[in-house]
C-alpha cells in the first residue's frame, strides 16, 4: 500500500495553529518544570516521553491525521522548551550560545536532508525517511525558537510584548518576501517556522508571568487550558472545512 501525504498543508490556518501549538508547548513546559516543581531534567524526560509516543504513532500511520500531527507539533514545542531551559539554566550555556548550537543542529539537519533527497519540500510528504528529517528539523527549529525568544526577553531586556513584536516584525517581513521576492520558498518557510516559535513563546510568557514582570499572571495551568481550547477549536473548524470541500468535490 502506497503511503498518502502525512503532514499538514501550509495555509493561513497552519500558521495560526503553529503559533497556538508553540504557546501551548511553552506554557505546558513551564507548568511541568516550574509550577509542578519537576525541574528541567525531569521535565525533559516527561515531555520527551510524550513526544516519542505521538511521533511513533505518527510515523506508523499511512495518512494525515490532524489531531495526531498537531500533537507531535505540541510535543516538539514542549520538549523544546525544557531542552532550551536546561541548556541555559542547568548547563549554564546561556541563550545566545544555546541558540547558536541549536542553529548549527538545524542547519546540519537540513543540509543532510538536502544531500540525501536533493530537495527540502515540506508538503506533501509520503515517505517515512523524509518524514523523519522533517520532524528532526521541526524539533530543532522549535527548540531554537524557544532559546531565541528567551534571549530577547532575558538578555536583550525586552518586555514580553516587545519580544513578540520583534518576532511579529520578522514574520511580516517573511510574508512580504514570500509575495514580492524570488527568495526560495523553502528557506522562507523555515525562517517563518523558527520565528513563530519565539512569537508563541513570548505570548505564553505574557499570559503566565507576574504583572510586575510584564505578564498577565494567568498562571501556567489556566494559560495551557485556554490555549489548548483555542487550538482544538481551530483544528475542529479546519477539519470540518476539509470534509466539506471533499464532499463538494465528489458532487
Amino acid at each position: 500500500m502506497k503511503n498518502m501525504n502525512k503532514v499538514a498543508q501550509i495555509t493561513l490556518y497552519f500558521w495560526i495553529m503553529k503559533i497556538l501549538a508553540t504557546t501551548l508547548g511553552e506554557t505546558t513546559g513551564d507548568l511541568l518544570s516550574m509550577t509542578c516543581s519537576l525541574g528541567y531534567c525531569t521535565g525533559i524526560f516527561v515531555t520527551m516521553g510524550f513526544f516519542i509516543i505521538v511521533l511513533a504513532l505518527q510515523l506508523r500511520s499511512f495518512k494525515f491525521h490532524p489531531v495526531l500531527y498537531w500533537a507531535v507539533i505540541v510535543g516538539t514545542t514542549s520538549v523544546g522548551t525544557e531542552i532550551s531551559d536546561y541548556m541555559d539554566r542547568t548547563l549554564g550555556l546561556g541563550y545566545l550560545k544555546g541558540s547558536l548550537i541549536l542553529f548549527s543542529f538545524l542547519a546540519a539537519t537540513l543540509a543532510v536532508w538536502y544531500y540525501k533527497e536533493k530537495n527540502l519540500e515540506v508538503y506533501p510528504i509520503t515517505e517515512r525517511k523524509i518524514e523523519i528529517f522533517y520532524w528532526v528539523a521541526i524539533l530543532f527549529s522549535n527548540t531554537l525558537g524557544t532559546a531565541f525568544g528567551d534571549f530577547l526577553s532575558d538578555n536583550m531586556g525586552l518586555s514580553y510584548i516587545g519580544g513578540a513584536l520583534v518576532c511579529a516584525g520578522i514574520i511580516l517581513l517573511v510574508i512580504l518576501l514570500h509575495y514580492f521576492s524570488r527568495i526560495n520558498q523553502i528557506v522562507l518557510f523555515w525562517v517563518a517556522f523558527v520565528f513563530t516559535r519565539p512569537f508563541g513563546a513570548t505570548f505564553g510568557d505574557l499570559l503566565t508571568k507576574p504583572v510586575v514582570k510584564g505578564g498577565l499572571n494567568l498562571g501556567t495551568l489556566h494559560s495551557s487550558l485556554v490555549t489548548a481550547l483555542l487550538l482544538s477549536f481551530v483544528l475542529t473548524y479546519t477539519y470540518w472545512d476539509l470534509i466539506k470541500i471533499k464532499k463538494e468535490v465528489r458532487i
